[in-house]
């Protein structure tokens, strides 16, 4: 194999493609498209991934969808396929958001919660890759993990390991 495969795309799953569309647009201002009204709406975060200066790069961020359960597309035979419900009590898609610096944790959490999501976590420190993280799972049983780079803290390039003493604010958890 000469070039990898790559990720092009995630869906969450509802059962309320409207709701989530709503969901999503408030709690992380994203540009969502209405692609098949009522089974699959795009989701379109907007701008560039950043280079290390801080300038946007020439990759734009990725899209994401939000997809109807009960009729998850593209699928050959027009019938809906199985499974045609949401996972319930058990992990379901885990996905991970970078936070842009002009936003925060707990404008999200607080948005998300008040719109339906249970906060799983906050203001915990991963010294594996060296990010501070919380989690909340939406209204529809999908985990979103949020994640920021701390102000000072030195990450190896090749380990992903926290260089040094990551100074962590007073309260937050560790690992």
């Amino acid at each position: 194999m000469t070039y990898p495969n790559i990720l092009v795309f995630v869906d969450f799953p509802t059962d309320d493609v409207d709701a989530a569309t709503d969901f999503y647009s408030k709690v992380f201002n994203w540009e969502i498209e209405t692609r098949i009204p009522g089974i699959f709406n795009r989701i379109v975060p907007g701008q560039n991934f950043k280079l290390d200066d801080g300038s946007q790069g020439p990759t734009g961020n990725l899209h994401m969808g939000i997809s109807k359960a009960a009729n998850t597309r593209p699928h050959p035979n027009p019938e809906p396929p199985e499974p045609t419900t949401l996972s319930q009590g058990g992990r379901s898609t885990r996905a991970w958001i970078m936070v842009s610096d002009d936003d925060s944790f707990d404008r999200i959490l607080d948005t998300a919660e008040s719109l339906g999501a249970t906060i799983l976590w906050r203001n915990h420190f991963w010294t594996e890759f060296g990010g501070a993280n919380a989690s909340f799972i939406d209204p529809w049983g999908n985990q979103i993990n949020l994640w920021q780079h701390l102000e000072g803290v030195e990450v190896d390039e090749e380990t992903h390991q926290v260089i040094g003493e990551a100074l962590i604010p007073d309260g937050w958890t560790i690992e």
